[in-house]
């Protein structure tokens, strides 16, 4: 296996990846609260912003979509990388969906809540190409208790959002099959990676085999104590997870079978994307050592609905 080549180091909490049109990076830095700039190794701050900004996206008008959750704490592990602890940061009210104009700085609050409830965590997000998105919603997790997740899609000009799955385990990642048909989930704790087949945007088919109270269907389960983060997809179809504790990408396939495990030498391996003019470049976040790292992949990745 090829060893992760480190491009940027000394980011606080690094999530999110998104490919600018120059060919550099932006990244979350969700300690730090900012959309940061990862070009020819050195970082600057495109834009500082409050709460937790976590997912991040090119939506259909050449914005930046943002998946803000709120907050979260932090704290310094045995072997001092960067880990998430249960609570929240004082002043977190909930999390919302923003838009950020990258050339103004204008930034607009899309979304707080879906109906009479309002959003907790918002924490990945994928565009489609009827030019809506889909996102998870975390929950949040406290030293004694934890609030549920689920799957949402909205409308990227503010005016809908609709409950596509609910409740989940904490929810994190978040794709599309390459024909848009199937919207793929992955929990954080169970270490599952759910499919959940569309009727029509923003409506999923409840799998008639299913057990799960969301209706989806279970596509894969990691198996022992490994944790699932954000993920991307392959222009084969396969799902690529970042995935916690076994330090590594997982990668599956559309039938649920385990393609190959990519190591990345960080216990905290929280997203990828894909890049370069093939899109066989990944660029991972290693976000207990706070660094952003590329390295060659067998497979193209999918090309995305924007950026």
């Amino acid at each position: 296996m090829p060893t992760p080549k480190i491009i940027a180091a000394d980011l606080q909490f690094p999530e999110g990846p998104v490919i600018d049109k120059d060919g550099s990076l932006l990244v979350v830095e969700i300690e730090r609260r900012t959309i940061t700039r990862v070009k020819d190794g050195r970082t600057s701050i495109v834009a500082a912003l409050p709460g937790g900004p976590n997912g991040l996206a090119w939506g259909p008008d050449g914005a930046l979509y943002v998946c803000n959750n709120g907050g979260f704490l932090f704290a310094k592990a045995a072997d001092g990388g960067n880990r998430v602890k249960p609570g929240t940061p004082e002043g977190y009210a909930g999390g919302w969906i923003e838009r950020l104009d990258p050339k103004t700085g204008e930034r607009r609050v899309l979304y707080t809540r879906c109906g009479e409830h309002n959003l907790v965590g918002p924490n990945d997000l994928v565009f489609d190409a009827h030019g809506g998105f889909y996102f998870t919603d975390y929950g949040k997790f406290y030293p004694r208790h934890r609030v549920n997740g689920g799957l949402y899609y909205a409308l990227a000009d503010g005016s809908q959002i609709v409950e596509v799955a609910y409740p989940l385990i904490s929810p994190n990642g978040v794709g599309l099959s390459p024909d848009g048909k199937t919207v793929y989930v992955a929990e954080t704790e169970t270490g599952r990676l759910f499919a959940f087949d569309l009727a029509e945007p923003g409506k999923a088919k409840r799998d008639a085999q299913s057990f799960a109270p969301h209706g989806g269907r279970i596509l894969y389960g990691a198996g022992g104590y490994q944790r699932f983060d954000s993920l991307a997809v392959e222009a084969s179809g396969n799902i690529c997870i970042a995935t916690i504790v076994s330090a590594c990408i997982t990668v599956v396939s559309p039938a649920g079978a385990l393609v190959e495990q990519v190591p990345t030498g960080d216990i905290v391996t929280t997203n990828i994307c894909f890049g370069g003019a093939d899109r066989k470049t990944a660029y991972i976040t290693l976000s207990s050592g706070g660094q952003l790292a590329e390295m060659p992949w067998a497979r193209p990745g999918l090309a995305l609905a924007h950026g």
